[in-house]
């Protein structure tokens, strides 16, 4: 029988009997008829209460309940339809009294509205009559509130959740848990908790079905528990929380017989009886009460046992904050299993008494670990699936794989009922209504919290108590995610930088639960639609239509739907393929949300100003033309989203009076965009960055703003725009005026102009919570020291509280306060003086963290810094051109120091005496420091994991104590010339990678090599004196061995003991004769071995008829003995994805085994100068995607065209200085053209050169499309270009003028010292590709809005160029695909504006010095595929809103020489697309992207390819790292 939902029909009742006691206005005429609304509601509730015990009639009760719940939806949108009219009444009156006219009434009649009204409420009325009389006929009647007993778990069918200490058969094969009942049972045994009236706490907490009650058993019955306590008692307590019925059940264990004593009091002096003098271990299974006062209790009553020294208590639970009340010891957060061990729970319960196959069928394994991946790492759904797979073959595996593990049975409902236990422990009908309403979103979904919070006010389901006058909506939204996330419905949080979370995922059995209580709503369905089409929205009953609250579509073209849906709350259409809102929109009175972000919409409807009771509007990522005048009627309006665009921000913001998220603010000349906007904004909250500051005139205009009243900001960022050196003065003022509110606790100030700052900075009266404060780029600032209120104060601490303090770009700067009690995280980046770093460090004594980065002028530490600072655990000190020495010594300080970094300092010539004593000190990593000469390290850093050395040529040797550093995991050396050898001859247990290039005096490796047993990577490159004479014996673990351009002698002795490799590459080795077998090397992935000149012959498995290598999936080969006529024999692999060939000058084809390599995807072929056509059989390669032709001078032919339309999947083809076959290949006019012209992606320089052409007229056919003018040679006076029979294209390459042909389709522009571009440009309306780079006098472009065709542009390298041009990128271009753009002017601080291009594909963004960020257009690119970020130096990490790029499948990174960081994890994985990322030349974050050790690694390691590239000197293309994936 079906059980009763009443939460939901019970928080509707709450709410429409709230809105039916608020005074409404204009109820003149049939109050009686409200009044007798409110006491049918009450009656409802009444009867309701009734409804929600009743047992055995639930079939007559549940329609009765469902009924009701449609009555309430029905008064709740009539008193709704009131609260509207006010609202629209008032905005009127507002506009009336604007335009001081009258008598607006005549246009809307009161008389009819109110009769309309009346006779709705009637009929709300005699429903709920009707509905009150038959309540008796089924057996209801009306409870008071105060009626009845504890009714935790009413109508709810549990599962008897009582737990025993003994394993149940099921429970007794357990994995994945071995190191944490380690952990636990040592805590319990060890502890040295002895003391009288104590009892050490320590809970378990997880979410349901992990496994916390399995784990509790085990530590219950380990071997050293049952040693160390004389007692040991199981208790299931689950709820309610009844203390002496868990002192009962405590008894009863110890003594059977004294079952069933009731008093207290006699159970506690039993108690005394029998545990005095004993150690006891009590277990507490499946707590949930989170009151202190109960289990201060319980331990009371515990502790009146005497002589119980020792004795432990543990509790599982699922509540955080439960764990929290009771824990003494440190909780046990419980992780989710692997996928592995899933699948060995899975296997375990499919094949039970070991019946398991030893070989499992291949087929059925792979089914098996894609179910056990469903499992989500809960072992209670493992044990459950793994039953249902008992006994079945691979079909019965196969249904299971495809189905959803709610569709099974019996299993389902003990699942879903453990799951259910948590939510039937919430408190309140609404708290239980918002975990139903997350059923929303779809599985796997990153919640927003903010929006998930919004969401759930537009429902309704926040109201607020009459008692909580301080508190809003939000605020009750806050509290309830919170219960939520402790009670563990929601995990996978994510937070910002201030440790705050912004969002959450539900697990997917947490999400069934969510749609099974919202399904069990009765009509729940009808009212709110997740995901939906239009076209299934317009299949809706009209009778039901209206009924809708919820709507999450999708969908296409909204067409008339809108007019139906007059009962909508929340519209969300994020994503939806819409370009326009329709004015329909207007009708939505009810309407609390809209999210129409990431549509193509361009323009908003004037009708959106109608949704008077709007309370969330989200724009993000819109290409909005302009923002209607009309947003300011939203007077209800409280969170408002929109893109950063100077240009475009809306007017008049400050009628939005009950606003209180406005993330950001521009300022503008224009009325209604006046700072004074902000004055009636009094609500804002959160965070606000006011820009383009510039615009405000003075201290008067900024008062108006008020900042000081807006109490619950707690984020505040000010900036300017421009280079203001006048603006001095007018700076300073507007500051002084703009004083933030006392409670703020981030502040930024970003390109302030003046001198010094505004009072308010320097005195003690504002900062009292000012956690973290940031000033950048006030260039012209000098001074900023603490004032003194009273002569007889002395110096004030201007910052009490302050934790982090951010100076950057603040060139002028001598000075700075002196008292920062609190501060932990200093970082002071490009000043001309070091006096800041002095006056703050004056009495600094609480650093955790010091980065110091571009001070001139500085050539040590303040004297005592580092001694008076001893938690500092972080240092890192760069690009100080006049630093000599950090300090002389660091012996007494520094003992938390775990990180130190030294880079680009040359006249640095020794780190500090005492490194030894710093034994917490984890990395040491030194970078470009040119005269340093001795790192004085004699005895062993014990903690050190990292050790690296990058570019200290002045460095004579390593180290002493380097070999004592017993914790090194990872050892770089990288262009240190003058190292012989690396002290290291015991060997380092835990080394894992070792990476050394560029020592050209380095003779040999490492003696103890052989002894450094862990070591996973081996990487040698460019060390021209090394010898690689090494035995690899016992490197049993090593997975990578890299050797590349070695000029000595190689000899690898015992590789066949490499049995873990994976990666094998060497390369450019001149003197590698012979390469051991590979058979043993089962595991390897790549291979790479090429261009090694005396080599003769391919390893032997690879041309062995008995294969070892079968996961083998990229091969490298080729360049050998250049005396062999043929490529050496090797074995098909028929596995092979990638193969590149390196030929030389007597090889004449390719080695026919490739045709057989049917798998592969990717071949390159490198050098082969003496083949002149490809062979037919390429046909055969049906997979292959992409084919690379290089280097191969007398290469004319490709196969026949039948045989390249048989390579049905090539995608990309590139052809690289192959000068015959790129001349055969010229667009329609190359014979070899028609071969390759319906392959999507063609690369190579297919153009026609005319720079040596002087004077000369160059004709060509008109079928010829692809012309480049190439202006290279400064000296050529003109060249007249004739196409077909056009007129002839005189190209003036001075640039003065110049006669452009319609008809051309492709114009690229390289002279150095154009500085201008020819008049006519915008003539060419058949232009196709336009390339301007290298002209650096260049300083305007022409509009290019007539050049409708264009589909691909390139505009960079230009220095000369501020703007781009006119409109950049305007509407009209809708043909462009692919677009290069940037290396501008280099003192420009932001990238030039330009428009938001929706149909992109392709997109280079080249960057300069000064800019430290990408421009933010570029999150709107949505149809993206392939990005590249080329020399943003100033930049240090990738945006978050690159997760915007949902279609991006290549992301590029080049020489971002300071870039460390890419975006979260949780933005990455929204990539879903990405397939390549390739890093060049960028070094920190290519080292923190280094595999298992670098912590950039986890966010790109589901990326299928990866490649990390170096690239250094003029004669140097690249050092490849081979793909770690």
């Amino acid at each position: 029988m079906a059980e009763v939902v009443t939460f939901g029909v019970q928080e509707t009742l709450r709410k429409v009997a709230s809105l039916a006691a608020q005074d409404l206005s204009l109820l003149w005429g049939f109050e009686g008829e409200v009044t007798k609304l409110r006491d049918s509601l009450s009656m409802a509730q009444a009867v309701l209460r009734d409804a929600e015990q009743s047992k055995g009639r639930t079939e007559a009760v549940g329609m009765w309940v469902e009924k009701l719940e449609e009555i309430a939806h029905e008064a709740d949108d009539v008193l709704d339809e009131y609260r509207y009219e006010l609202l629209r009444r008032k905005v009127e009156v507002q506009k009336q009294m604007k335009k001081n006219l009258s008598n607006f009434f005549s246009l809307h009649n009161p008389v009819a509205f109110r009769l309309k009204m009346a006779h709705k409420t009637k009929k709300v009325n005699a429903a709920l009559e009707n509905l009150n009389n038959k309540a008796a006929g089924i057996g209801l009647v009306a409870r008071s509130s105060r009626f009845g007993p504890e009714t935790s778990h009413r109508g709810v069918a549990l599962l008897d959740r009582e737990t025993v200490s003994s394993f149940a058969q099921d429970e007794k094969y357990i994995v994945g848990r071995e190191e944490v009942v380690s952990h636990i049972v040592t805590t319990l045994t060890n502890s040295s908790n002895y003391q009288e009236n104590y009892l050490s706490v320590m809970p378990i907490v997880g979410m349901g079905g992990l496994g916390k009650t399995t784990l509790a058993k085990s530590i219950y019955h380990h071997r050293e528990i049952s040693r160390h306590f004389d007692k040991k008692i199981w208790i299931c307590v689950s709820t309610p929380f009844k203390v002496k019925k868990i002192l009962s059940g405590i008894l009863e264990k110890l003594k059977p017989e004294k079952a069933g004593i009731r008093s207290k009091s006699t159970i506690c002096e039993n108690l005394q009886e029998d545990l005095k003098g004993k150690r006891y271990l009590l277990v507490l299974d499946d707590v949930w009460n989170d009151d202190p006062q109960k289990w201060d209790n319980l331990i009371s009553c515990l502790l009146s046992v005497k002589d119980t020294q020792g004795s432990t208590i543990i509790v599982t639970t699922r509540s955080v904050t439960v764990a929290s009340t009771v824990q003494t010891l440190p909780r046990c957060d419980l992780e989710k299993l692997s996928d592995q061990q899933c699948w060995l729970i899975l296997k375990d319960r499919a094949f039970p008494d070991g019946s398991a196959p030893l070989d499992l069928d291949e087929a059925q394994e792979r089914i098996g670990r894609d179910i056990a991946k469903k499992c989500a790492g809960v072992p209670l759904v493992a044990k459950v699936l793994g039953s249902m797979m008992r006994s079945k073959k691979s079909d019965g595996w196969k249904s299971i794989q495809k189905s959803t593990i709610w569709d099974l049975q019996e299993e389902e409902q003990r699942i879903l009922s453990v799951l259910k236990l948590s939510f039937d422990e919430l408190k309140s009908a609404s708290l239980k209504q918002c975990f139903a309403y997350c059923s929303m979103f779809i599985k796997d979904f990153t919640i927003e919290k903010d929006d998930l919070i919004q969401l759930w006010m537009a429902q309704g389901l926040l109201l607020l108590s009459p008692t909580s006058s301080n508190r809003e909506m939000e605020d009750i939204g806050n509290e309830y995610f919170n219960i939520l996330l402790q009670n563990s419905f929601f995990q996978d949080v994510a937070k910002d930088g201030y440790n705050v979370i912004t969002h959450c995922k539900m697990h997917d059995l947490v999400h069934d639960l969510a749609e099974h209580v919202s399904k069990s709503m009765g009509s729940n369905g009808i009212r709110h639609m997740s995901q939906i089409s239009t076209s299934l929205l317009q299949e809706i009953p009209k009778r039901s239509v209206h009924k809708l609250r919820s709507v999450f579509s999708n969908g296409e073209d909204l067409g008339n739907i809108l007019r139906s849906l007059k009962g909508l709350r929340i519209l969300n259409l994020k994503k939806a393929d819409i370009d326009e809102l329709p004015i329909s929109i207007g009708k939505l009175k009810h309407l609390r949300y809209l999210d129409i972000s990431k549509t193509k919409i361009k323009l908003l409807p004037q009708s959106i100003g109608k949704l008077y009771n709007l309370q969330t509007l989200r724009m993000d990522d819109l290409n909005l033309e302009e923002f209607p005048k009309e947003l300011q009627n939203l007077m209800n309006l409280r969170h408002v989203y929109f893109d950063k665009d100077p240009m475009k921000f809306p007017v008049d913001m400050g009628r939005l009076s009950n606003l209180r998220s406005l993330s950001f603010f521009i300022v503008g000349k224009e009325r209604g965009r006046g700072i004074e906007e902000l004055a009636g904004l009094k609500h804002l909250k959160g965070e606000l960055s006011i820009y383009d500051l510039q615009h405000v005139t003075d201290g008067e205009e900024a008062k108006k703003a008020k900042l000081a009243e807006k109490t619950n900001i707690r984020k505040l960022r000010f900036e300017w725009q421009g280079n203001r050196s006048s603006a001095i003065n007018i700076d300073r003022d507007v500051l002084e005026d703009l004083k933030p509110p006392s409670e703020l606790e981030l502040l930024e100030i970003c390109k302030f102009s003046g001198d010094k700052f505004p009072s308010w900075m320097m005195s003690g009266y504002l900062f009292d919570a000012l956690k973290r404060l940031t000033i950048d780029k006030a260039r012209y600032l000098i001074e900023w020291t603490e004032i003194a209120a009273w002569p007889t104060e002395g110096t004030i601490v201007l910052f009490p509280r302050l934790e982090e303090l951010l100076l950057r770009n603040c060139d002028q700067l001598t000075s700075a306060p002196t008292r920062f009690p609190c501060l932990q995280k200093l970082e002071i980046e490009s000043m001309d003086s070091g006096m800041p770093i002095s006056n703050i460090s004056t009495h600094l004594t609480t650093l955790t963290c010091l980065i110091i980065k571009k001070i001139r002028r500085l050539t040590h530490l303040p004297e005592g810094m580092l001694k008076r600072n001893k938690n500092l655990s972080y240092l890192e000190i760069k690009d100080c051109p006049e630093l000599t020495c950090i300090v002389d010594d660091v012996f007494g300080c520094c003992a938390s120091l775990e990180e130190l970094r030294i880079s680009k300092c040359p006249n640095l010539r020794t780190l500090p005496d005492g490194l030894h004593t710093l034994l917490s000190l984890r990395k040491l990593i030194i970078e470009n420091c040119k005269s340093l000469e001795c790192i004085p390290v004699t005895y062993g850093l014990t903690s050190l994991c990292e050790f690296s050395v990058w570019f200290c040529p002045q460095l004579p040797s390593l180290p002493e104590g380097l070999e004592y550093c017993t914790s090194l995991q990872m050892l770089t050396i990288r262009k240190c010339s003058k190292i012989i050898s690396i002290p290291i001859t015991q060997g380092l247990p835990f080394l894992r990678e070792i990476k050394i290039s560029w020592c050209a005096q380095l003779s040999s490796l490492p003696s103890g090599l052989e002894y450094c047993t862990s070591l996973q990577k081996l990487t040698i490159e460019y060390c021209t004196s090394v010898e690689f004479v090494q035995t690899l014996h016992g490197f049993t673990s090593l997975r990578q061995l890299s050797l590349y351009r070695i000029s000595g002698k190689i000899l690898l002795s015992a590789l066949e003991s490499c049995t873990s490799l994976e990666i094998l590459s060497i390369s450019y080795c001149p003197n590698l004769e012979t390469i051991p077998s590979l058979d043993s090397l089962t595991h390897l992935r790549k291979l790479a071995i090429y261009e090694c000149d005396v080599l003769k012959s391919v390893p032997s498995a690879l041309a062995s008829s008995h294969y070892s290598l079968t996961r083998l999936i990229k091969l490298e080969v080729g360049g050998f003995w250049k005396e062999l006529d043929s490529f050496p024999a090797f074995h098909v692999i028929p596995q092979l994805e990638e193969l590149t060939l390196y030929g030389w000058p007597k090889l004449n084809s390719l080695p026919e085994q490739v045709q057989h390599f049917t798998s592969l995807t990717y071949l390159e072929i490198y050098s082969f100068d003496g083949m002149e056509a490809l062979p037919e059989w390429l046909r055969n390669l049906t997979s292959l995607e992409c084919l690379f032709i290089s280097m191969s001078k007398n290469l004319m032919y490709l196969p026949t065209i039948e045989a390249m339309q048989c390579l049905t999947k090539l995608q990309h083809i590139h052809i690289y200085h192959c000068p015959l076959l790129k001349e055969r290949c010229i667009k329609n006019i190359g014979p070899e053209w028609h071969k390759i012209s319906h392959i999507s992606t063609i690369r190579g320089a297919f153009h026609s050169q005319l720079g040596e052409n002087r004077g000369q007229v160059l004709e060509f056919p008109s079928s010829h499309l692809v012309i480049y003018l190439a202006f290279w040679d400064v000296g050529c006076s003109s060249v007249v270009v004739k196409v077909g029979e056009g007129t002839p294209i005189a190209t003036d390459f001075l640039g003065d003028s110049v006669a452009w042909d319609n008809s051309l389709s492709r114009i690229r522009s390289s002279k150095n010292f154009l500085p201008s571009l020819p008049n006519g440009l915008q003539h060419c309306t058949s232009l196709e590709h336009l390339s301007i780079i290298n002209c650096w006098n260049l300083e305007a472009i022409p509009s290019l809005d007539s050049l409708t065709q264009l589909r691909e542009l390139e505009i960079c390298r230009c220095g000369g160029l501020k703007s781009l041009p006119p409109n950049a990128f305007a509407a009209s271009l809708t043909q462009l695909k692919e677009l290069e753009i940037g290396w501008f002017w280099e003192e420009l601080d932001s990238f030039p504006v330009f428009q938001v291009i929706p149909q992109l594909e392709t997109l280079s963004l080249w960057g300069w010095p000064k800019l430290s960020c990408l421009p933010k257009q570029v999150q709107c690119f949505t149809c993206l595929t392939s990005l590249t970020i080329h020399s943003f130096d100033g930049m240090e990490a990738l945006p978050e809103w690159l997760r915007n790029l949902a279609s991006l499948k290549i992301l590029s990174i080049w020489k971002c020489k300071n870039l460390m960081y890419l975006p979260t994890l949780e933005a990455m994985k929204c990539l879903t697309k990405l397939q390549y990322i390739y890093i060049r030349n960028c070094p920190l974050l290519k080292e923190r992207c280094n595999k298992d050790s670098g912590p950039e690694w986890p966010k790109i390691s589901h990326i299928p390819n990866i490649l990390c590239c170096l690239c250094d000197g003029p004669n140097i293309l690249e050092i490849c790292e081979p793909g770690w994936n």
